[in-house]
């Protein structure tokens, strides 16, 4: 008698839930895109002689990408919460996704600031 009341224990969390790994998918996209706009537009700053001006069409195209990767955060983060809060569904992916999503939209506006301060 107990072992069918484990075998439907496990059963019931068997399945990870599309939308948390949708998420996690979405995370690292969103950290790949953010992360080598910025490595990128580091290199640039640094390799050209007297920087990049500020209304050159690179400078524009990684804001642009650096936006588009903060928004995919966003929505990611959405998915990942609900994902969370899915019945019957394991959340690992679920959890994994809110800490890299989170975690990557606070260090980018952290660097955005730093980048800022003159």
């Amino acid at each position: 008698m107990t072992l069918k009341v484990d075998l439907k224990k496990e059963k019931r969390f068997s399945k990870h839930s599309g939308v948390g790994i949708a998420s996690f998918v979405i995370s690292i996209i969103a950290g790949i895109i953010i992360w080598g706009c910025i490595i990128i537009g580091g290199y640039l700053e640094a390799t050209t002689i007297g920087g990049l001006p500020e209304e050159s069409g690179t400078i524009v195209v990684i804001g642009f990408l650096v936006i588009l990767g903060l928004f995919l955060c966003l929505f990611g983060t959405g998915l990942g919460i609900y994902g969370v809060i899915q019945k019957n569904r394991r959340r690992i992916f679920s959890v994994i996704a809110l800490v890299l999503n989170v975690t990557m939209i606070l260090l980018t506006i952290f660097l955005i600031i730093l980048g800022n301060m003159e």
